[in-house]
């Protein structure tokens, strides 16, 4: 990577592009250290970022044709649409033209088109979707937030050793907590998928602190909480919900309706912080809320730069590996789980 990386951004992906991923895209680019090539139509990009009067900044159209759209079937939308934005955008790194990527459009289609032209890492079924929990948590990986609803402890185990790659490696923590996402603290509490990851965990080498309840899930009990996507995704969609309401309590009930109580409702709004990682492929991906604005595509550029700068992809490749081998987990020849 150069010391200027090069982000490839889907200008069509999201409930606002190309209009506001563009804007994001300038906004970043003037902030500086960063090349940004926007895929999509066109003359519909090329329209938004010259209303964004980019003057002389280092941004660059590429154009492609189509968009996958959220409901499509990923990987046929991506068979019939080789040309469309996702695929050019991924295809750009695949080809070394980008250093990572950036989509807010259809999490499945960033995760399919990355799985096929990237790869994944050896040991891992599929990829996962993680990060920082926003405002409410700001240090504590939720891991996985949606990218998996139906999983296997290996995979929950592949989960907590990504996750704590990522608070070592960008987030600086030395020795991350890893917990379990349960209905009960002691072991042996949980559905039969959590006791059977429990064990994996226990001899993994990885920090493990056992189970976390979701009322200890802003309690610092752990810096990586795991589970599974489908309940990941409702506790990250519930807390977007319950910000909400909270600032809209206060202002109606308290007559109170300043910024502060503004900052509220965004506190666990994850179209306000920009993307998560999609971790297990390789090469650096990025995938954002579908209802992400200019600041939040700003803000997912800023997060790729920095993962590129601490070699994110590298380090999480060889945890992965580390946490596999502690716990016994057999690979076949072609690097996947053994059943």
């Amino acid at each position: 990577m150069s010391d200027n990386p090069i982000i490839a951004i889907d200008a069509m992906g999201g409930d606002y592009g190309p209009s506001e991923t563009v804007r994001g895209a300038v906004l970043a680019a003037r902030a500086g250290g960063v090349t940004i090539l926007l895929v999509g139509d066109e003359a519909e990009v090329q329209h938004a970022l010259e209303a964004e009067h980019p003057e002389s900044l280092p941004i660059k159209v590429v154009p492609s044709e189509g968009v996958v759209i959220e409901g499509e079937h990923p990987a046929r939308a991506l068979r019939s649409k080789p040309n469309s934005s996702i695929a050019v955008t991924v295809g750009l790194v695949k080809q070394g033209m980008a250093d990572g990527f950036i989509s807010m459009g259809s999490t499945g289609a960033s995760m399919a088109a990355s799985v096929f032209l990237l790869g994944k890492f050896p040991g891992l079924e599929r990829p996962t979707l993680g990060g920082p929990f926003n405002g409410l948590a700001p240090k504590t990986t939720i891991i996985d937030i949606g990218a998996n609803v139906d999983c296997k402890p290996v995979q929950l185990l592949n989960f907590g050793a990504l996750g704590a790659s990522f608070q070592r490696s960008y987030l600086g923590f030395n020795n991350p907590r890893v917990g379990l996402l349960s209905v009960g603290s002691e072991e042996g509490k949980g559905n039969k998928l959590v006791q059977e990851a429990f064990a994996l965990f226990k001899s993994s080498g990885l920090n493990f602190v056992g189970n976390v309840e979701g009322n200890e899930m802003f309690t610092d009990k752990a810096d990586v909480i795991v589970c599974d996507g489908f309940v990941g995704n409702v506790l990250l969609k519930y807390t977007e919900g319950m910000a909400e309401a909270a600032a809209r309590y206060l202002a109606k009930i308290l007559g109170i309706d300043s910024p502060a109580v503004k900052a509220i409702s965004s506190l666990a709004l994850a179209e306000e912080h920009g993307a998560a990682p999609l971790f297990g492929v390789n090469g650096l991906a990025l995938a954002g809320h579908g209802r992400a604005k200019g600041e939040g595509i700003a803000a997912s550029v800023l997060l790729a730069k920095h993962a590129l700068e601490v070699n994110l992809v590298g380090h999480m490749r060889e945890d992965l590996a580390a946490a596999q081998e502690h716990a016994g987990v057999l690979l076949s020849d072609d690097g996947e789980v053994q059943a």
